[in-house]
């Protein structure tokens, strides 16, 4: 049997499989999509390529930043004695989006997971300790994901974070806006009556 795929096209196709939730199938539709677009593939591979050159942590959050720290701790106007913890910087872009949160971030880079090697030295739990102790943090908001490695994290920085005098807390976990009761887990319901609020 001849292989009808270029040489070119099958380490395409190799690359593409590395990426996450991209399996064989997934990855002949991108690599097909992209051969028949040049022109868009050029410009992926430009964006790629500046992405991977000029994107690097923030010094202080560790969000991605083009500087050496990102546009959230450059800017004057936040509320630099609240602070958000989160596992990595997509949550923290779906926080921002809210447009609720006016304070800084700190991203710990994953979470604590022993049976794949994760320890806090892995994490930047040393770094945010520090930024307690040098900056004016008030409140530290735990919001790492409600799983089982999200849900030790967040103890164990509470447990790091004890004595240091600011206030931690745990974003609240509820029921999506248009779901119903009956199709919630048993978690997701447990979180959302411990964090009720009182109706005005």
């Amino acid at each position: 049997m001849i292989d009808l795929r270029p040489a070119a096209v099958q380490v395409l196709l190799e690359e593409l499989e590395q990426l996450p939730g991209v399996g064989p199938r997934t990855a002949v539709r991108l690599a097909q999509h992209l051969l028949r677009q040049p022109a868009g593939a050029r410009r992926l591979a430009a964006a790629l390529v500046r992405a991977a050159d000029g994107v690097r942590p923030c010094a202080v959050c560790f969000l991605p930043a083009e500087e050496e720290t990102c546009s959230v701790c450059r800017a004057s106007g936040r509320n630099r004695g609240l602070l958000c913890v989160v596992e990595d910087p997509i949550n923290a872009w779906s926080i921002e989006a809210t447009g609720e949160f006016d304070g800084l971030y700190h991203v710990l880079l994953g979470t604590l997971d022993p049976l794949h090697g994760v320890g806090p030295e892995q994490l930047t739990v040393a770094a945010l300790v520090d930024r307690v102790r040098a900056e004016p943090v008030q409140e530290v908001i735990l919001a790492t994901n409600p799983t089982v490695e999200g849900e030790a994290t967040a103890h164990f920085v509470a447990g790091v974070l004890k004595g240091s005098g600011v206030r931690v807390s745990r974003i609240a976990f509820g029921l999506p806006a248009g779901g119903e009761i009956s199709f919630a887990d048993q978690v997701t319901l447990s979180r959302s009556l411990m964090g009720r609020q009182r109706m005005e």
